[in-house]
């Protein structure tokens, strides 16, 4: 071990004595009363040491206050390096970062607030717009004028290069008018699904509310149908006593509410009582004559003998 290691792990008498301007540092870093006992000393190299001092302010169970002080070559005095709160062995830590983006959970925007959506969020595709499609996508062309009569779609002369607009009726962008994807961007494959599970997991046969059903709700009049492909498992509840009021449901969910719900059967009759105590029974004080297991007779002889 070389001699410049064995200085660094010694710590400097001046600066390890100044403990009083450490403190002073600490307090005037710190709030009031919040600078605790001086808890040791640590040797950071030649002339460098760093006092530490317990903190006493609230929240900040376990930390402590660092204080470095260091001495120039030859010098007779201590300066201030700095000072710092660090978090000791047993100290009380904030949990890890986390983007908020991460932290948003649903229910948690009010409001006012804006939703920023990454542009490569997986759950959306660009939507089609039709402006920028080729003939003859962007307009029907002359060589299907008789396809477009039968379709009653409009026609108007000349290519659709030399048409002020597009067409409204029969080209792809008025098909996609229809079906809702003339958007910027629209739900992709993974948003579909994602959506889908997500209302499963509330609204779907397995929950306690469905397997208690008396039925599902594709056979209910309060579900409301929707279009697209999600139309086929999915349908929005329209009955205000159910706990899937103006929710997204499965056509295989179901509640008590349902529109063909028999009539509520009457409450089960209890079962009769072990003892009953509103009838007498009648217990006689002398058993009948002809309850005997012999017949009854007049004979002396055998009346004799005892036989009832």
């Amino acid at each position: 071990m070389s001699a410049a290691t064995t200085r660094s792990r010694t710590p400097d008498r001046l600066c390890a004595e100044a403990v009083d301007l450490a403190r002073g540092a600490a307090e005037e870093a710190a709030a009031p009363g919040v600078v605790g006992e001086h808890s040791g000393l640590v040797s950071e190299g030649d002339r460098v040491v760093t006092h530490y001092f317990e903190c006493k302010e609230l929240g900040y169970r376990g930390w402590r206050w660092a204080v470095t002080v260091a001495r120039a070559s030859r010098a007779k005095f201590v300066t201030l390096d700095e000072v710092v709160l660090l978090p000791g062995a047993d100290a009380l830590l904030a949990p890890e970062w986390v983007p908020w983006s991460e932290r948003l959970r649903p229910g948690d925007m009010g409001p006012g607030d804006l939703l920023p959506t990454d542009a490569e969020d997986l759950r959306l595709e660009p939507g089609l717009s039709g402006e920028d499609e080729p003939p003859p996508n962007s307009a029907i062309s002359d060589d299907m004028a008789e396809l477009v009569d039968a379709e009653d779609a409009e026609v108007s002369a000349g290519t659709p290069a030399h048409l002020p607009v597009v067409p409204t009726r029969g080209s792809i962008a008025a098909v996609a008018e229809e079906l809702g994807m003339r958007r910027a961007r629209v739900l992709s494959r993974y948003g579909l699904h994602v959506a889908a599970d997500r209302w499963e997991d509330t609204y779907g046969p397995k929950t306690p509310m469905a397997q208690a059903a008396p039925a599902a709700c594709v056979s209910c009049g309060f579900l409301v149908a929707i279009g697209g492909s999600l139309g086929q498992a999915f349908g929005v509840c329209a009955n205000e006593f159910s706990p899937a009021d103006g929710r997204m449901v499965s056509l295989a969910y179901g509640c008590g509410g349902h529109s063909e719900a028999a009539v509520m059967p009457a409450p089960p009759r209890p079962a009769p009582p072990v003892i009953d105590e509103t009838r007498v029974d009648d217990f006689p004080l002398r058993p009948a004559r002809d309850s005997g297991s012999v017949p009854e007779t007049s004979d002396e002889d055998t009346a004799e003998l005892g036989h009832s």
